[in-house]
C-alpha cells in the first residue's frame, strides 16, 4: 500500500447539480475501497459554504471525508481552497482575492496519490461549474485524468441533466465508471421508469440505488453501492 503510483487511480465524483448527494457517495464509496483492504484518500479540491474555526475556514463535507478516509491527512492538503460563501466557487474565490489554480490542485492530488492506493476526489457542483475566469470543474478532472462517477439527484428533469453531463464527460476524452441513482425527496413520479430510461440511454453501470433515507452514514451508503469493475480487478494496472 502507499505505493508512489505514475498512473492515476481512484475517481473523481461529480453531479447532476449541487446538493445531489456527492459526499455522501463519495463516502459510502471511499467505505467500500477500504473494504477491499485498500489504501484511501481523499480530496475535496474547491469547497464553498465553509465555516471558520480557530485553524481556519472548514467545510462539512471536506471534514466527513477527511474523517473517513484511510490516509490521515491534514486538513488543507485535501481541501486546498476553502472559501466561505456558499456560492459559486469562482464568485467566492474572487471576493476572497483567490483565484483557484487547476496546477495547484494537481500537486496535492499527485501528493495524496502517492501516499495511497486510491483517491476519491468530489467535485463541486456540477460538472462545468467554473473554478476561474477560464476554466471549470470539468478542466480539473480532466487534468487529473480519472474515471468519473456520476451522482443523478432522481427528480423531475434528471434525464436531461444526466445525458447532458454523460455526453461532456466522454467529450473531455474521461471514462464515464458508472452512476448512482439517489432519491433525493421521499417522493418522485415514475421513478422507477426514470430510473429505466437512464439506464438504456447513459451506457455505463448503475453502481447503485440510494433510497431516500431517514439517518445518513457512510457504511449504509456503501451497502448500496458497488464498485465498478476495474475496481474490483486484482491487476496492478486497474483504472489504467
Amino acid at each position: 500500500m502507499g505505493q508512489n503510483h505514475e498512473v492515476p487511480r481512484g475517481f473523481f465524483v461529480t453531479g447532476t447539480d449541487t446538493d445531489v448527494g456527492k459526499t455522501w457517495v463519495s463516502l459510502g464509496l471511499v467505505e467500500q475501497l477500504k473494504r477491499q483492504g485498500k489504501s484511501v484518500g481523499v480530496m475535496k479540491p474547491v469547497a464553498a459554504g465553509c465555516h471558520p474555526t480557530a485553524e481556519g475556514l472548514r467545510n462539512e463535507d471536506a471534514e466527513l471525508l477527511q474523517q473517513q478516509a484511510s490516509l490521515k491527512l491534514g486538513y488543507h492538503a485535501l481541501n486546498p481552497y476553502a472559501l466561505e460563501p456558499a456560492i459559486a466557487p469562482h464568485i467566492a474565490a474572487d471576493e476572497a482575492g483567490l483565484r483557484i489554480d487547476i496546477e495547484t490542485l494537481y500537486q496535492h492530488y499527485l501528493a495524496i496519490a502517492g501516499k495511497s492506493d486510491c483517491v476519491v476526489v468530489e467535485g463541486a457542483g456540477g460538472w462545468l461549474v467554473p473554478l476561474n475566469d477560464f476554466q471549470t470543474m470539468a478542466d480539473l478532472a480532466q487534468r487529473l485524468t480519472l474515471p468519473v462517477i456520476l451522482v443523478v439527484g432522481m427528480r423531475l428533469g434528471c434525464i436531461n441533466h444526466a445525458l447532458l453531463s454523460a455526453e461532456t464527460i466522454r467529450a473531455r476524452g474521461l471514462a464515464l465508471a458508472g452512476w448512482v441513482a439517489n432519491r433525493i425527496t421521499p417522493e418522485m413520479p415514475r421513478l422507477e421508469e426514470n430510473i429505466a430510461t437512464l439506464e438504456q440511454r447513459l451506457d455505463a453501470p448503475l453502481l447503485g440505488r440510494i433510497p431516500h433515507l431517514g439517518s445518513l452514514d457512510a457504511a449504509t451508503i456503501a451497502d448500496h453501492l458497488t464498485l465498478p469493475p476495474e475496481a474490483n480487478s486484482q491487476r496492478p494496472d486497474w483504472l489504467l
